[in-house]
C-alpha cells in the first residue's frame, strides 16, 4: 500500500501544478482590477497605479505566478488585499467551520444514503421501491438552495426550532452547536445521501445476481451473514469510488449553504474574495480545494484496495 501510495504522489503533484497554472491564469481572464477596486471609483489613474505596484501587479504574469507559487510552497500565503488580513489566518479561522459542516453533512449522508441504498437494493416489495425512488430522486433534483430556504421557512421561521443562521458555539457546547449545525448539514448532506443510496442499491442488485451468492444460500448460509459478510463488502468498492467524487461536491455545495445559513467558513471567505477581486486569497482557497479533493481520490483508492483483494491483486 505503501508503495502505491509513492506511485500516486508524482502525479498528484503534477495535477497540482496544472491546476495552479489554470487557477492563476484562467482568473486574470475575468474583468475587474483589484487595484482599482481598492482605489475606489473617484481614483486618478496615478493612485491605481501605486496600488497596482504596492501589490506586485505590474509585474509580468509569469514572473506574479512563481511568486505566487514560491509562497504557496514555503507557506507564505501573503496577505488578502480586500480584508487585509493574513491569509494564513484568514483560512484557519474559516476551515474548522467548513470542515466541521463538511463532517457532519458526510455522517448523514453515508447513515441516511446507507440506510436508504441498503433497503432499495435488498427490499422486493414494489410499493416501498417506488416510494425510495421517489426520494432520492427528489434529494437529487432539488437544489441546496431550495432546500435550504424551505428548511429555514419550515424549522426557524414557522415553527421556531432552530436558529436560522450562525454557527453558534460549536462543539464547545455540543448541545446549542448541533441546533446550529443541524440544518445547514441536511441541506448540504441531501443531494450526496441520494446520490449514495442509488449507486449503493444498484451495486447491491448487481452482486446479488452473482453466482457466488447463489452458491452461499445454497450451501445454507443464513441471509445476516450472506449480507454482511459476502454481499455488502463485494458492493462497497464503486460506491466509494462515488463517494470519494461526491465529497468534492459537497464540498463545492458548501459555498451556498454557508451563504444561506450566514456560516463563516470556508465558503464565505471564497464569496468575499471572489466578488472583492482579491486575486491571491481567491487562489489560495481554489488551489486548497484541489489538494483536498486530490487526498480525498487517494484515500478512497485506498481504501478499496482495503475492501476488496481483487484490486490488491491488480496493483501487485
Amino acid at each position: 500500500m505503501f508503495r502505491y501510495l509513492l506511485r500516486r504522489l508524482p502525479a498528484a503533484l503534477v495535477v497540482l501544478l496544472a491546476a495552479s497554472l489554470a487557477i492563476f491564469f484562467l482568473l486574470r481572464l475575468s474583468s475587474g482590477d483589484p487595484a482599482a477596486t481598492l482605489a475606489g471609483p473617484d481614483a486618478s489613474d496615478e493612485t491605481v497605479a501605486a496600488i497596482r505596484g504596492s501589490l506586485g501587479l505590474d509585474e509580468p504574469l509569469f514572473t506574479q505566478y512563481l511568486i505566487w507559487l514560491r509562497g504557496v510552497v514555503t507557506g507564505d500565503l501573503g496577505t488578502s488585499y480586500i480584508l487585509h488580513a493574513p491569509i494564513a489566518q484568514l483560512i484557519g479561522e474559516s476551515l474548522g467551520n467548513t470542515v466541521l459542516l463538511a463532517a457532519g453533512a458526510l455522517l448523514l449522508a453515508v447513515l441516511g444514503g446507507g440506510v436508504l441504498g441498503y433497503l432499495m437494493g435488498t427490499v422486493r416489495n414494489r410499493t416501498v421501491q417506488n416510494v425510495l425512488g421517489a426520494l432520492t430522486s427528489l434529494g437529487v433534483a432539488v437544489p441546496t438552495y431550495v432546500t435550504g430556504v424551505l428548511l429555514i421557512l419550515v424549522f426557524a421561521v414557522t415553527y421556531r426550532v432552530l436558529p436560522s443562521g450562525g454557527v453558534g458555539p460549536g462543539l464547545s457546547d455540543f448541545e446549542i452547536g448541533v441546533q446550529y449545525l443541524l440544518m445547514p448539514a441536511v441541506a448540504l448532506s441531501l443531494p450526496t445521501g441520494a446520490t449514495l443510496a442509488r449507486f449503493l442499491a444498484a451495486s447491491l442488485r448487481h452482486t446479488l445476481d452473482q453466482d457466488f451468492v447463489q452458491t452461499g444460500i445454497a450451501k445454507g448460509l443464513r441471509r445476516r451473514r450472506l449480507m454482511t459478510a459476502h454481499v455488502v463488502p463485494n458492493a462497497l468498492p464503486p460506491v466509494t469510488t462515488v463517494l470519494g467524487i461526491q465529497i468534492g461536491q459537497l464540498l463545492g455545495g458548501a459555498i451556498i449553504v454557508e451563504t444561506i445559513f450566514a456560516w463563516p467558513g470556508i465558503g464565505q471567505l471564497l464569496l468575499q474574495a471572489v466578488t472583492g477581486r482579491d486575486y491571491l486569497l481567491t487562489q489560495d482557497l481554489l488551489l486548497i480545494a484541489v489538494a483536498v479533493f486530490i487526498v480525498v481520490q487517494i484515500v478512497t483508492d485506498v481504501i478499496d484496495a482495503a475492501i476488496d483483494p481483487r484490486i490488491r491483486l491488480e496493483r501487485a
